[in-house]
């Protein structure tokens, strides 16, 4: 493992961070200031029950969502206030994404699925996409389409798609969740391989082995952040 993990920058900085939704004239906090940090090449766990914070948590890191409160900083930019126009380029140059239900185009090749982000960025895949095929062993596969795949390599292809544009963050949301125990292990090795070559993650999960695969865990309940296990 590299030394990245202990020495690194901060590469997000949460300080107060709230998001409130109302639902007729009461107040969700579905977030309610929370203050944390994660250096850069971290490979942190978010975990809790449902309904705890995770997902709004995750949308507001991804810059899909605004808090409602608080200062949100990542890479050295703050972000809490960014337009919608400036939240969509920050995400396509700063952030990486992997869903638990892959998120594939049917209609595509495992090699056009991968490029995606590439074509919405306007840059050259050259032979970035092939390259990240290799790291994620499916090489063979490229041109394939994904009802062809297992769920494992569905998976990997997603990541390979989040890797794409090479971005400081890559963020997870239950990336273990529509797969089997055995084909889960796998996924959670490649966290492990991409954490080590110095990426920085954060993955939101119920699965308690790739929760104890993270170095440090934020734990959320009832949107407030109950403990942050791990670092100094």
């Amino acid at each position: 493992m590299t030394d990245v993990n202990r020495t690194g920058d901060v590469l997000i900085a949460a300080r107060n961070l709230s998001k409130s939704y109302w639902r007729g004239a009461e107040e969700i906090r579905a977030l309610d200031a929370v203050t944390f940090e994660v250096r850069r090449g971290e490979f942190v766990a978010a975990v809790g029950p449902s309904g705890a914070g995770k997902t709004t948590l995750l949308n507001l890191l991804g810059c899909m969502d605004a808090p409602t409160g608080g200062t949100l900083e990542i890479g050295g930019q703050e972000v809490q206030d960014f337009t919608e126009a400036e939240r969509t380029r920050f995400r396509r140059q700063v952030v990486g994404f992997v869903f638990q239900h892959f998120g594939l185009v049917p209609t595509l090749t495992v090699a056009e699925n991968v490029a995606l982000p590439l074509l919405f960025s306007r840059r050259r895949p050259g032979d970035r996409v092939a390259a990240l095929l290799e790291r994620v062993g499916l090489r063979h596969r490229a041109k394939h389409r994904p009802h062809e795949l297992s769920g494992g390599e569905m998976q990997r292809v997603a990541i390979a798609r989040a890797l794409v544009n090479e971005p400081e963050l890559l963020l997870a949301d239950e990336p273990t969740g529509n797969l089997d125990s055995g084909t889960g292990e796998s996924i959670i090795g490649l966290f492990h391989e991409l954490h080590a070559q110095g990426l920085t993650i954060l993955v939101v999960t119920h699965n308690p082995r790739l929760s104890l695969a993270a170095e440090r865990r934020l734990e959320l309940r009832d949107g407030a952040l109950t403990l942050w296990q791990g670092g100094e």
